[in-house]
């Protein structure tokens, strides 16, 4: 009788092919499918030579190849594409079958299509997997979620096949729902935030201290030795180091607009629905937006007025060390706000996430991997009703060590005319969120003026009152409504 397969897989781009390999090297058998055929061939004959890896030609074949319960992992492209590979498989599979959504869906979606699956007995897992194709193919970081009778039939392949960090496996089940592709997205916005704060510290470095591309590298070489030890520190190095053909640093001839494929947006879009304020994702966001209208920049460059010399004229050495300080400040608030987040959407969607194991699971094998996650684990370990990463001793230190250096980097940014959004919005947001008494009052006191929307007096909250501020509306008040 032929061998049956742990696990079919649904689509042999990059991602796909090294997640086969990775399961094959730590001893699952894989049974892949393509939609076109002759890529199911090539990989067998090339990449997959040698293996354990099984070919099919039809779902119908996959299927028929498959260890009860059914376990298929889809790596296909998001929205339409995932609904309509879920319908091919919904007349072949059976009541305890397993389908898992690999992509970068939306997290609605997932929560949609697990309950839809659920309705007919299909067990469904939206997971994030992060790490690219290195991680893919030597231990990505895995986020799932969904139908929790799932869990114990994938935990083996899971934990085998993903990133390790002193001997812990990078991957733990998320919770219900949608909740593994949220976790994800919010570990996606938090990269577009610490790759926007990087390019921040690169461009004060090079505009505001002059130096050259080799030199940085060096300093993030430095920083990489410490508590900014990540991967993005670390390729930040290697980049600047790289040389062109020419001797000339590749990436100074690289055009300034930054692409995105969405999930920031998502996360921003998200924050603004649950009324959580992500300031720094948003502003990364943003930032890439502003960067991709490089005409009119170009435009404005010459009509636009601002200082005359970008050059910080005092100590270069101790800029250099403010600079670091901004950045880890900068990072710990970043981090601070995507938890609040999935703390909030927590409260929302009745999801019981734990805030510790997702530090863990970002670790090691992710984009956002870095030293510092120990930090935040061990925050929630101590104290796993943790309102804000900001308020653990550790984070309360670490923000007051670096108040010097943050304050002055956004404060000579502002003289020099470097636009530097993303440190500005975290010290914004960190004195906001230490302020006891903002000047929101106002802002009520004009919403009831203009709209009659009411407010509430320090000495009587949860009444909402209006007041005839002319002498000449009436009494009647608005609908009261939160924000």
């Amino acid at each position: 009788m032929n061998q049956l397969a742990d696990i079919g897989m649904i689509g042999l781009a990059v991602m796909g092919q090294n997640l086969i390999l990775n399961m094959n090297d730590h001893g699952f058998v894989v049974c892949v499918y393509n939609r076109t055929s002759e890529k199911v061939d090539s990989f067998l004959q090339n990449e997959a030579k040698g293996t354990k890896v099984l070919g099919s030609k039809s779902l119908e074949e996959l299927v028929s190849k498959l260890k009860r319960p059914r376990k298929i992992m889809m790596l296909v492209k998001a929205g339409q594409g995932v609904d309509d590979m879920i319908g091919q498989l919904r007349g072949l599979l059976q009541a305890g079958d397993i389908i898992i959504d690999g992509g970068n869906s939306e997290y609605k979606d997932s929560s949609r299509r697990e309950k839809e699956c659920r309705d007919i007995g299909l067990l469904y897992v939206g997971s994030g997997v992060s790490g690219g194709e290195q991680g893919a193919r030597e231990g990505p970081s895995l986020m799932p979620g969904g139908n929790h009778l799932a869990w114990p039939h994938i935990a083996p392949i899971f934990h085998s096949i993903s990133a390790k960090v002193d001997g812990e496996s990078c991957c733990d089940w998320v919770g219900d729902g949608g909740s593994g592709h949220f976790v994800k997205m919010v570990h996606n916005g938090i990269e577009y935030g610490d790759m926007q704060l990087i390019s921040e510290a690169y461009h004060l470095m090079k505009v505001a201290l002059g130096m050259k591309a080799e030199e940085m590298s060096l300093v993030f070489e430095e920083w990489n030795k410490g508590e900014l030890d990540s991967y993005l520190i670390e390729i930040t190095r290697d980049i600047l180091k790289y040389k062109d053909s020419d001797g000339e640093p590749l990436v100074d001839k690289i055009r300034d607009s930054a692409g995105q494929k969405g999930t920031g947006k998502w996360t921003a879009i998200t924050a603004l629905d649950l009324g959580v304020p992500v300031t720094l994702i948003g502003e990364s966001v943003f930032a890439r937006c502003l960067s991709s209208l490089m005409n009119e920049r170009a435009n404005a460059n010459v009509r636009l007025k601002g200082p005359s010399n970008c050059l910080y004229k005092g100590d270069k050495k101790k800029f250099l060390t403010y600079i670091k300080q901004a950045l880890y400040a900068s990072k710990i608030v970043s981090y601070a706000q995507g938890f609040m987040l999935m703390r909030e959407a927590a409260k929302e969607y009745n999801w019981k996430l734990n805030y510790g194991s997702i530090a863990m699971m970002w670790r090691g094998g992710c984009i956002i991997r870095s030293a510092f996650l120990g930090d935040i684990k061990m925050a929630f370990d101590n104290n796993p009703e943790l309102e804000s990463l900001l308020l653990d001793k550790f984070f309360i230190n670490a923000t007051s060590s670096c108040q010097e250096g943050w304050r002055n980097v956004v404060s000579e940014s502002a003289l020099l005319g470097i636009p530097v959004p993303a440190f500005s919005t975290a010290l914004s947001f960190y004195d906001g969120y230490r302020t006891k008494r903002l000047p929101a009052n106002l802002i009520q006191a004009q919403r009831d003026y203009f709209g009659a929307h009411t407010y509430e007096l320090l000495s009587s909250p949860g009444k909402f009152v209006h007041t005839n501020w002319t002498g000449h509306g009436g009494n009647v008040s608005a609908t009261t409504y939160q924000v």
